[in-house]
């Protein structure tokens, strides 16, 4: 083929330049070379060498959810294609807006198990049981269509991954390039004004309440403005861990992270209250114990998919709508009518600063963890974790967050995705300058999983902090055995390699943290070095961290941590 020649692998790149992409992820394959070789050639796209198709899939997931835009992702077939799956399923959980592009055998071969290089059949079907949607491309002149649709897809609410396979055969056809790439415009739907009924029915209920809650989720992330209007009519707030920092958690009427799961103070509080408003939240299982935790009643559930309604929670009134807009609506019907409790304010914020200190009673030798670690970093960090026993006890509930957009972690509870999630994070921080940095909260056992991604880290110049965890095991899972299991603790004890070296052989500065007290400056000395950098927390040394609920209420381990 001619360098002049315009084919469908130039499409993709020009398509997505002109859709205003700036960053990618993946690895270069037999399967997808004339798609990134229209990458290369343009220099318009920052194209991020992932060392896995799973890590690449994360990078581009975190990349999403802290841009706020497109998320793209390149792998191989087959294989490739396979190892990207976690990473989908991952954004699926998280409602991210990711586009994976991957290959296909030739045409003539397609699902026809002649085994030909990373063929497979049904390679389509796999990619759409973990993605909103799976396209294939059958002819080059329905390229441009068929990833119109997919892209507008991945960013239409609710949002999540969309795959698109482009046959080897048709990325190098030839073809003209299509004019309409001049003004292309992505047809994604204006936002879902919710029914004016359905407001004034919603407005009646919490017009009566004397002391409400609010309950914010990923679906908020665009809508801090209108959340802030509620709570300047009384509400108190609580965030999902996918919704955090939509209302900044260092104000006084929100409890951030800390809903009331593993807090028996907030489910007090939570008895006294007289309406919840939840607004863009699945409300999880994961955060509501399996939806044993009690609400405030009437709850009122606002949505932009109408699955949402009585899915996890009954709903005494459901809206269907734009979570921006809904919240508009309601505050202007409230507006005036609203009697909160004098106290309720006083109230709240004496009750938060009591369940964060009660919660930190319960984390034994890494008590001061949460408020070292938040004062060691700049306010604007960039806040990602991943499934280590740290982040599923203070890091997800009590670590203050102060941006929409600011914190990552596994939705999916998945372990190992923490440092492909920094590195996307990371690059899109650097997308927007300023200087922002990342830290990544991970476990050892989880670190193993992708620790071959500290290279991409350091030949990006990545500006992230791994903050590795180190407990030299499977934390979480010796807490689940122990409270389960009798405390038979079975296939928990990893080795793994010294850590200190691993960050020099990678080629970056590394740092020990081995008592508590060390904690903040070592962070800081790590913030402020340059490009990326490995903080190890021995915490054999620091000592062993106390179950954490709910087992920490269970069975013989419990009984034996209280002796």
């Amino acid at each position: 083929m001619a360098e002049s020649t315009y084919n469908v692998g130039d499409l993709v790149a020009e398509f997505l330049a002109r859709i205003g992409v700036t960053t990618c992820f993946g690895i270069v394959s037999v399967h997808n070379i004339p798609m990134l070789d229209g990458i290369g050639r343009r220099n318009a796209i920052r194209y991020v060498m992932a060392r896995n198709e799973m890590g690449g899939a994360h990078m581009a997931d975190a990349y999403a959810r802290v841009s706020g835009h497109l998320g793209v992702m390149f792998s191989s077939t087959g294989p490739g294609a396979a190892n990207a799956v976690a990473g989908l399923v991952e954004a699926q959980f998280a409602g991210s807006p990711v586009l994976h592009l991957t290959g296909q055998t030739p045409t003539k071969f397609i699902d026809r198990d002649m085994g030909t290089v990373h063929d497979v059949p049904g390679q389509t079907a796999m990619l759409a049981a973990v993605s909103k949607q799976a396209f294939r491309v059958r002819s080059a002149h329905e390229a441009l269509g068929v990833l119109t649709r997919a892209a507008a897809l991945a960013l239409t609410p609710p949002m999540g991954p969309v795959s698109v396979e482009i046959p080897i055969d048709i990325q190098r056809t030839a073809i003209p390039r299509p004019a309409e790439l001049d003004s292309l415009t992505l047809p994604v739907p204006p936002p879902l004004p919710p029914s004016e009924a359905a407001l004034d029915e919603a407005a009646e209920i919490l017009a009566r309440a004397k002391r409400p809650m609010l309950w914010l989720g990923n679906g908020a992330k665009s809508a801090g403005a209108e959340a802030m209007a509620l709570l300047g009519l009384g509400f108190g707030a609580v965030s999902s861990w996918n919704g955090r920092g939509i209302v900044p958690e260092d104000h006084p009427m929100t409890l951030g992270g800390l809903q009331g799961n593993g807090s028996p103070r907030v489910q007090e509080f939570y008895r006294s209250c007289d309406a919840m408003l939840v607004v863009g939240s699945r409300l999880r299982g994961h955060e509501t114990q399996d939806f044993s935790l009690p609400l405030p009643q009437p709850l009122i559930h606002a949505d932009i998919d109408p699955r949402a309604n009585g899915r996890t929670y009954p709903s005494t009134a459901f809206i269907c709508g734009d979570a921006a807009l809904v919240m508009a609506g309601l505050a202007r019907r409230l507006q005036g009518r609203m009697a909160v409790e004098p106290g309720f304010a006083a109230e709240f914020a004496a009750m938060k600063r009591e369940a964060v200190a009660a919660y930190c009673d319960t984390l034994g030798p890494y008590a001061e963890f949460p408020a070292l670690l938040r004062g060691a970093l700049p306010r604007d960090a960039l806040w990602v974790r991943d499934i280590t026993i740290s982040n599923s006890s203070w890091g997800n509930r009590i670590f203050p967050v102060y941006g929409p957009r600011d914190a990552v972690h596994p939705v999916s509870a998945a372990i190992g995705p923490g440092l492909p999630l920094g590195i996307g994070a990371a690059m899109a921080a650097a997308q927007a300058g300023g200087g922002r940095k990342t830290i990544a909260m991970v476990g050892d056992g989880g670190f193993a999983l992708n620790q071959t991604e500290l290279w991409t880290a350091v030949q990006e110049r990545a500006e992230l902090v791994v903050l590795v965890m180190n407990d030299r095991g499977y934390g979480v899972i010796k807490h689940i055995q122990g409270a389960l299991q009798d405390g038979r603790m079975y296939y928990g004890d990893l080795q793994g390699p010294d850590l200190q070296k691993l960050a020099a052989v990678a080629g970056m500065p590394g740092f020990k943290v081995s008592r508590t007290e060390d904690l903040a400056a070592t962070v800081a000395k790590a913030v402020a070095t340059p490009g990326p950098s490995l903080v190890e927390v021995d915490m054999t040394a620091i000592g062993a961290f106390p179950p954490y609920a709910p087992y920490n209420t269970m069975g013989i381990y419990a009984r034996k941590a209280a002796e």
